[in-house]
Parts: C-alpha cells; structure tokens; sequence
C-alpha cells in the first residue's frame, strides 16, 4: 500500500491545542500611588526606613512589577526597590553568613541613591563562638585554636574596612547581632559586658556600630547601667530589638538609657507568639498583614519621633528596619509606621 504524503497533523496532537508561552513581564520598579510619593515625601530626612532584605518574589505589586525568582531579585531587584517612595534604607544580610568584599558592598553602593543607606550586619563570627571562617575546619571539643568571637583585628578588616571602603558615605549602622547566650551567673555577665566594651573601643572609630542583644538577662538593673556605660564610653548605640527573646522596645530604651545625641537604631523582626520558622510559613508569600501588631508599631513610632525631635539641626539620624516575620508583609508595615510617625509629628 501506497504511503499518504498527508502532512496534517493528527487531529488531538498535543502541540495544536497548546497555547503559546505567555511572555513575562520584565522586572521593574512597582507604580506607587500619588498617596504613598506624598507620604514619603512628609517624612523626616533623618529618618531611614527599609526592610531586611529585597529579594521576595511575593513583593510583587508592592515593591515590583513583573516576575522574577528570588534569585533574579538578589542580583538585580535592589535599583527597583530604592525606588519606592518609603525605601531609603536596607538591611544586608549576607555579610553575617561570610566576609564580604569590598567590591561587592561597591556593587551595592552603585545601585542606590545618594540619600539612601545601608544597615550592614557584621560576620557572625565576630558575635559567635566556635565559628571559623570560610573554608575553615569547625571548632571541636579540645580544640584550643583561638575563633574570631570578639576579635577586633578580624572584625575590622574582615567587616569593617570593606563595608565602609565599599560603601562610603552610603554606609549606615554597622551591626553586631549577638545570639542568645549562655550566660550562667554574674561571673558570666559581667565578664561578657568587660570583653564587649573591649571590643567596642579597638574598632576603629568613625562607623556607627550598633549591638542587638538577645539575653534579656543583661537588661536588668543588675547590668544595664554598666551595659549602657560601656556603650556610652566607646560611642557604640543599642539596637533595639522586637523580638521574643527580649523586652518589649520600651524597656529596652528606658534600661539603656537612649542618647539623644546619638543615632538611634530600631528593628523590628518577629511577633512574640511565633517562632521564626513558623512565621515564615504563615506569612509566606509575605504579599498582605497576617497579623497587625499595633503595640510595637506606636513604640517604634514614638522613639523614632522623639530621637529625631531631639538631633533636629544635628544630622542625627534614626534607622528602622523591618522584617516580613513581625506582621507579615514588611513593606506594608514599613507604610503603616510611616503613616504613624508622620501622623504623630502633625498632631
């Protein structure tokens, strides 16, 4: 028989029924109302608002327009994100899991406004113990090879040089993040206290170097006046955290004894009844407030309001960070605390 040169194609072909790859929307900068331009534009120049990080695809009207993957926003999301009318700040977060390069905090530093500044966390073995550094064999038991915790010489020039070299004068708070600590007695404490102000005093000076603390052991009255001594004497600031390991913000400023002639440094990062685990998983894709914490959001609003009240004509500066775990959706807190600061300072 005869072979058909017949070339149509069966009748339920897969490929003829198969709609085209709809084509994605390239990534670009969200379009903001005129209401939130003219919010930012009622906000203090002192005052550097952002969030933890910018690589959340789920950002997606709020911060961008378009699709990208997380790891499209890492490389290339932070221009888009500077555009946002709250947005003159940015946590970095990656330079706590290793050393970061000078050349990459200039790659940062090149996609920003010149008004615009970063909160840089400093290498978590600097904070840590039994932490090495990239490439090196972990701390075992017996091991009596000095790590970095607390080392001055590798916390300025493995953190220090190159976040403030790459950055220049985009450079904002240098934070030193500590982890919750065992801390067995006044022995430990005290001894915790001396080592960190040691610290503190052979960095060099010029950066502003803030510490968030994760013991709420050490803001009792038993230690916070020699806490907030040390910090006073060497020029450091307190970072106030809202986290559960801690006192709410208020305490934490009232035990600390804020400087009003200081820059005050604020981040608020988890809700006290959830892990952080577990807040990832609710709140995901991080796109609308879960859970509204109004209680945190007036004290940072009130502090931020007071610090900047008092370094008015002084070029002091007050920085909050926010974190999507501390009500789901940082950008929108971020609008929220904006529209509380502004409306406080209108009152």
């Amino acid at each position: 028989m005869q072979q058909s040169n017949d070339e149509t194609p069966p009748l339920f072909e897969e490929d003829v029924f198969r709609a085209p790859p709809k084509p994605r929307e390239p990534l670009g900068a969200a379009l903001h109302s005129e209401e939130l331009h003219a919010l930012g534009a009622r906000l203090p120049k002192s005052l550097w608002l952002g969030t933890s990080s910018w690589s959340f695809p789920g950002w997606k009207p709020l911060v961008y327009q378009g699709d990208a993957r997380e790891s499209t926003l890492v490389r290339e999301g932070l221009p888009f994100y500077a555009k946002h009318p709250l947005f003159r700040s940015v946590g970095v977060d990656k330079s706590f899991y290793r050393p970061t390069p000078r050349v990459e905090f200039e790659r940062l530093a090149a996609q920003v406004p010149d008004d615009f500044r970063f909160l840089v966390k400093m290498w978590r073995g600097t904070v840590e113990r039994g932490v090495r550094g990239p490439g090196s064999a972990p701390v075992t038991a017996g091991d009596t090879t000095p790590d970095a915790f607390l080392d001055p010489r590798v916390a300025e020039f493995d953190c220090v040089r190159p976040a403030m070299e790459g950055l220049g004068e985009k450079a904002g708070p240098l934070l030193f993040q500590f982890p919750p600590m065992r801390l067995a007695g006044g022995r430990a404490h005290r001894g915790f206290i001396s080592q960190l102000g040691s610290f503190l005093a052979a960095l060099p000076k010029g950066p502003i170097y803030a510490v968030e603390l994760r013991n709420r052991t050490l803001l009792t009255p038993e230690y916070a006046p020699r806490l907030a001594a040390l910090l006073a004497e060497t020029g450091a600031v307190p970072c106030l955290t809202v986290h559960p390991t801690m006192p709410n913000i208020a305490v934490q400023a009232r035990e600390l004894i804020l400087d009003p002639t200081r820059p005050l440094v604020m981040r608020w990062m988890l809700r006290s009844n959830h892990a952080y685990a577990e807040a990832k998983d609710l709140y995901e894709p991080f796109d609308k407030l879960a859970e509204p914490d109004d209680g945190s959001r007036d004290a940072l609003a009130r502090l931020a309001r007071a610090a900047i009240s008092a370094g008015i004509g002084a070029g002091i500066g007050a920085w909050i960070i926010v974190n999507n775990k501390a009500e789901g959706s940082s950008p929108l807190s971020v609008e929220r605390l904006a529209r509380r600061i502004v409306d406080a300072a209108e009152a």
